[in-house]
């Protein structure tokens, strides 16, 4: 994720900070501060730090329900809205689905739990609602929200945790992109609802309102892809009409060809027609101002990028650029020379046309057929 930097790596997943955490940090100081003065202000930022902490733990709870499937999380970003654990790709079982969503909640119910007991049992529920009150006892507040995080996190819309539950209870019954549908469509009525109740009491659920909505939209979209892909071959989708740059070409050619054309991403091959790497929009202008126009394509190329033959399915494709996080993939034929581009762009315009085609049509037929034009 943009504008966010490591903190350290634990059981092969990174730990990333985004920069808008720290104004969550500067803001719950000044609060603070101007309630009791400076101890409370750094109480108030020891606070918020120990409830990201069991955030992280919250997040590390689905990452290793996650290995116990074979699914790796390369990375985990806190936010001041919480944390996000990225998986590499997502479960192929209900259950198992189940299991990662719920260990989460998990994690934040032995932390509450392990606090009551150290406490000796005696923090009662109106205490633990004080969480706000910088005064109220420091373990008793982080009790509260924990408890707080398993219920929030319960709810049943995406992002949250909750969500996910109910899609996985529905897919036991249904397709997944139906199941998907349903649990997408009861998270968007439940935004409005937090949008209302914004209105009315609290202008902070008119944010969560918009990023649940935002969420669940998203969820429904990814879900019909996955379920369209299925039954699409990578070459029905690829793009097939770009120009390429050649390994001895400089930054400012590489510049002439994004005016030239309406393309962001340019692939760089050798004399075989192989990929050697890809040079993005923002690589280029990134050179431009670092190293300047003469400098070679090939040093700024990213490389290593994960190729698809034509002939797999689009699932294959879309499961390489997720799992990357690439902005293109290339499509091979047998002998691995570059056939075409996937990229987000041709996917959304597959999901589009597919969406206005007659009942019964053959996706295939619509398939550009123009051949790899020369390399400049």
């Amino acid at each position: 994720m943009r504008w966010s930097f490591s903190i350290g790596k634990f059981a092969g997943t990174v730990v990333r900070v985004h920069i808008t955490f720290f104004l969550l940090l500067i803001w719950i100081w000044f609060m603070h501060y101007q309630i009791g003065g400076m101890a409370a202000a750094w109480e108030g930022v020891a606070f918020i730090l120990a409830i990201f902490a069991c955030v992280v733990l919250h997040e590390f709870g689905h990452a290793l329900a996650a290995r116990r499937y074979g699914i790796r999380t390369p990375d985990i970003t806190l936010l001041p809205i919480g944390g996000l654990a990225r998986l590499e790709r997502m479960p192929e079982e209900p259950r198992q689905e189940l299991f990662i969503a719920v260990a989460g909640p998990m994690v934040n119910v032995v932390i509450a739990a392990i606090i009551f007991v150290a406490l000796g049992g005696t923090a009662g529920i109106e205490q633990m609602l004080q969480v706000e009150n910088p005064r109220a006892d420091f373990l008793v507040r982080l009790a509260g929200v924990n408890v707080f995080l398993v219920l929030f996190n319960m709810i049943p819309a995406f992002p949250m945790d909750g969500g996910r539950v109910l899609r996985a209870l529905l897919a036991t019954r249904l397709s997944w992109a139906r199941a998907t549908q349903i649990a997408a469509n009861i998270g968007q009525g439940l935004a409005f609802l937090f949008g209302f109740l914004g209105l009315l009491y609290n202008p902070l659920l008119i944010f969560i309102a918009i990023f649940v909505y935002l969420a669940a939209a998203a969820e429904a979209q990814n879900a019909q892809i996955r379920d369209v892909a299925n039954s699409v071959l990578t070459g029905d989708v690829m793009v097939t009409e770009f120009t390429t740059l050649d390994r001895s070409a400089t930054i400012a050619e590489a510049i002439d060809r994004l005016l030239a054309t309406t393309q962001n991403e340019f692939p760089i091959l050798d004399t075989r027609g192989r990929m050697d790497g890809l040079l993005t929009r923002n690589d280029m202008i990134a050179a431009l101002k670092e190293t300047g126009p003469d400098a070679p394509v090939v040093s700024v190329m990213r490389t290593g990028l994960p190729s698809v033959h034509r002939r797999q399915s689009l699932t294959e494709g879309f499961r390489l650029m997720q799992e990357k996080s690439v902005p293109a993939v290339a499509v091979v034929d047998s002998e691995g020379r570059l056939v075409g581009l996937l990229t987000h762009e041709t996917i959304g315009e597959m999901m589009m046309v597919r969406s206005a085609m007659p009942e019964g049509f053959r996706f295939g037929r619509l398939r550009r057929q123009a051949p790899l034009p020369p390399r400049p």
